[in-house]
């Protein structure tokens, strides 16, 4: 897999979890979106492990207001960043 692939891969699952933010989150993810596409290689693990921090979030306030909907598509979501990042060795795996 080559550097643009990765960076294609991983933008291509924010593009995902954007759409299943709401308003308050969706210009966090947009902006990390853009951090994935324009930084350093040597970036994309940080910004992997900044994008399940954001999923996580996501997540949490989607179960604090009871929306169990979008709780699932973002956990959904979160799960195939984890497991893209482990495969794509940019995260450890714990």
């Amino acid at each position: 897999m080559t550097v643009q692939d990765l960076v294609g891969e991983l933008s291509a699952r924010l593009e995902r979890l954007q759409a299943a933010a709401g308003q308050v989150h969706a210009r966090d993810v947009a902006s990390l979106r853009y951090q994935v596409e324009t930084q350093p290689v040597a970036w994309l693990a940080a910004g992997t492990s900044r994008a399940l921090a954001l999923a996580d979030q996501l997540c949490w306030d989607s179960l604090s207001r009871g929306d169990t909907a979008s709780f699932n598509r973002q956990a959904a979501i979160g799960a195939d960043l984890r497991l893209f990042g482990v495969c794509a060795r940019l995260l450890d795996e714990e």
